[in-house]
């Protein structure tokens, strides 16, 4: 299995996952040509994606989903309200629709998509199980709900959003709506929220954790690793490698 960050923050998201069989982006929220690049950047050609899997239809997770699903005939797995809000975006494209809380499978992984707490038509996470390794991923939530916790607690890879350092957002150019809306229930996780939830789901066989979805304005990647690693230092469960997504370049693949 081998797992990366294409790209990570406000301007655009999305992993990559491989498995024995599946080729698979979770969110294509860059252009059709930036993910391709950055797909070739680490050694894989954008016509081997067996599919596209969608968490939410804001842009910054979709942007060029639908140019690559076309350009390369690539089927996209959306729920059926996220699906109904992007009809527009994803026209002549393939879709297998599923029901958020419903597991499937596809190929040689099951997909459990799971509710989160976001403002858009029908938010969700994803636990993916293979033979190799299962996967927890979860970014734009405004709370860890109990659910949340349970579906990403046996991951040995953890997705997590660490959109904001709380001091930099309340001082920072953001108007006080948009920083009332980040911080809401429906917006994203501080630095510190995601640390407590990664210290609280940490078992022996937890390997890495992607810090993912940081924002440019109200965040810095060494702030959030010193945040997470200073919260997990204390515990002796595990020491799982620790990477932060960019922006502007992949991640570090991770390979197990």
């Amino acid at each position: 299995m081998r797992v990366c960050l294409l790209a990570s923050g406000s301007k655009g998201n999305s992993l990559f996952v491989e498995t024995g069989d599946t080729k698979l982006l979770i969110d294509a929220g860059l252009s059709a040509r930036e993910i391709t690049c950055r797909l070739e950047a680490i050694g894989v050609c954008a016509s081997e994606l067996n599919g596209i899997l969608i968490s939410h239809e804001h842009v910054d997770h979709i942007r060029g989903a639908g140019t690559l699903a076309r350009r390369f005939k690539i089927p996209v797995l959306i729920s059926y309200p996220t699906s109904n809000k992007t009809q527009e975006h994803f026209r002549s494209v393939s879709l297998i629709e599923f029901e958020s809380g419903c597991s499937f499978e596809f190929r040689d992984v099951l997909i459990d998509p799971f509710p989160t707490t976001h403002d858009s038509a029908d938010p969700v996470g994803f636990v993916i199980d293979s033979s190799e390794a299962r996967i927890g991923f979860a970014t734009d939530l405004g709370i860890v709900t109990r659910l949340v916790r349970e579906k990403l607690r046996k991951s040995r890879v953890l997705v997590l959003e660490s959109n904001h350092d709380e001091d930099m957002l309340l001082n920072g150019p953001y108007p006080w709506h948009l920083k009332q809306r980040i911080k809401s229930r429906h917006g994203h996780l501080s630095n510190a929220e995601s640390a407590e939830l990664i210290f609280e789901i940490m078992h022996s066989e937890l390997e890495g954790v992607f810090l993912a979805h940081l924002s440019e304005a109200n965040n810095l990647p060494e702030i959030a690793l010193e945040v997470c690693r200073k919260k997990l230092s204390g515990t002796m469960i595990c020491s799982p490698r620790i990477f932060v997504g960019k922006q502007q370049c992949v991640s570090e693949v991770l390979s197990l």
